[in-house]
């Protein structure tokens, strides 16, 4: 409003405004509130991902309030808010110049989990356009990009200019976000995996949508784990997770649907990098194992989603059909193998895809007495895959390529004393001894077989969301 200002010739009325400059957003308070379980202004949220972005927060701050969100847990408007910050925090992907449905699978981590380099592929050969922005080694669980690295010279960090020439070339690619894309939750999930901040929905659930939201897809399938080995343990945390991200995704215009399915044991026989691509190799050649049948049928259902998604069938029964062809086809390997010569790597590796492995030692875990395997603590089998050299203490770390473990045995099998439970790998024999006592404590060896679990459980989608996010929120959420 007009102010009276007093001047040598009296009181004026000055046509002049003087503008209060707002005060600056307090991050202390911030942290605070959030503990408190007061909820933040969008203004706030803006300010705390610009501070991941920009660097204008310290590290300390912003693992606090991480922390402080582990505890109290996110409303909706605030998982909104961050969400849409975090998304908004870099250059964003639009594929739609290339006049294909863009579709992409993301997985909320697990041990052995290598589906994206088996069901991509799959939807690129079925005529669907797959831009996958992944990331790395999250506490327990292995990273894709680290995964997909271990091949020699095979590259992810590309900017969308690049993320383009590849999906014009082969109708796929797998990166991570790099400092133009998405570049706050770059910093965010650095910072999650090395303060124990990791498990947590609205976390995990801002984190992946605001990676995929940003990838300009019009169709999104997510494959929920509960058991064992899952960031969250409880099925009612779960279900909560994947309302809340296809929740997210229905919002943004983006079609979703989310899997819940098991991980309480390893995906597959392999856990760890080199290992994982071997597996995803064979897969996609159509050789079966009787190990990896889990593996192979979660991709065949994830695909036929994918391909549901983008109308590409008219059922999802019609799209196993079409993904269990690409495989047996061998289209989905070619696919794979342009993608890989796209993005730097040899694709002659993978006709020989042991090399990879050429620098490893490796030991056997053996069976202390007969039975039957039991029960698996899948967290630890994870750690131990960790603790063998194929994730990250520190958000610094590097990776080994040839960390990682090959299971002999499923849940349900028979063993005798002595036999190997699995074979370990590793660059460094000092690393074995840990890895060793931990599946030792992990895989449980008891005289009568459990009971068959089920792979793929309950299908969250547009329709049934609502229903869930609608029940009072799980107490540790």
């Amino acid at each position: 409003m007009p102010v009276s200002v007093d001047t040598e010739a009296g009181t004026q009325v000055q046509t002049a405004y003087f503008m209060t400059e707002k005060p600056s957003i307090s991050i202390p308070e911030c942290i605070r509130k959030t503990r408190d379980g007061k909820p933040l202004s969008a203004a706030e949220i803006a300010r705390l991902v610009r501070g991941a972005s920009d660097g204008s927060i310290p590290d300390y701050q912003l693992s606090a309030w991480l922390m402080a969100v582990t505890l109290r847990g996110l409303t909706p408007a605030e998982l909104q808010s961050l969400t849409s910050e975090m998304r908004n925090s870099g250059e964003q992907f639009d594929p739609s110049p290339l006049g294909k449905f863009a579709v992409d699978k993301h997985s909320t981590g697990g041990v052995g989990d290598k589906t994206s380099f088996i069901v991509a592929p799959i939807a690129a050969a079925a005529g669907l356009l797959v831009p996958m922005i992944s990331g790395r080694a999250l506490g327990h669980t292995g990273g894709t990009l680290d995964k997909l690295e271990s091949v020699p010279n095979l590259r992810t960090r590309f900017n969308l200019e690049g993320m383009y020439r590849i999906l014009e070339r082969v109708g796929v690619c797998i990166v991570g976000q790099s400092e133009t894309v998405v570049p706050a939750d770059r910093k965010l999930y650095g910072l999650r995996d090395v303060t124990a901040t990791v498990e947590n929905p609205d976390l995990i659930c801002a984190s992946i949508m605001s990676k995929k939201l940003a990838a300009g897809l019009n169709g999104l399938v997510l494959d929920v784990k509960n058991g064992s080995g899952a960031f969250l343990k409880s099925n009612a945390l779960v279900e909560f997770l994947a309302a809340l991200m296809v929740s997210t995704g229905e919002a943004a215009g983006t079609r979703t649907v989310a899997l819940l399915t098991d991980m309480s044991q390893p995906l597959g026989r392999m856990a760890g990098n080199a290992v994982e691509i071997i597996e995803s190799v064979s897969i996609l050649r159509n050789e079966r194992h009787a190990l990896n049948e889990d593996l192979r049928t979660l991709c065949i259902t994830l695909a036929a989603w994918m391909l549901f998604l983008g109308d590409a069938v008219k059922t999802v029964e019609a799209g196993e059909a079409v993904a269990a062809n690409m495989l047996a086809t061998g289209d989905a390997y070619e696919v794979f193998c342009k993608m890989v010569n796209a993005q730097g790597g040899d694709p002659r590796s993978l006709e020989d895809p042991e090399s990879l492995m050429k620098n490893a030692i490796r030991t056997k875990v053996r069976a202390m007495r007969r039975g039957y395997v039991a029960q698996m603590d899948c967290e630890k089998v994870g750690w131990a895959v960790q603790r063998l050299g194929a994730g990250r203490e520190r958000a610094e770390d590097a990776v080994s390529a040839v960390a990682g473990l090959e299971m002999h045995v499923k849940l349900g099998g028979e063993v005798r004393s002595g036999e190997p439970l699995c074979t370990l790998f590793a660059e460094d024999a000092n690393r074995f001894p840990e890895a060793e006592r931990l599946l030792q404590e992990a895989i449980v060896i008891d005289e009568a077989a459990p009971p068959k679990r089920t792979l793929i459980g309950k299908i969250i989608t547009k329709d049934n969301y609502q229903e869930i996010l609608a029940r009072p929120r799980p107490a540790s959420a």
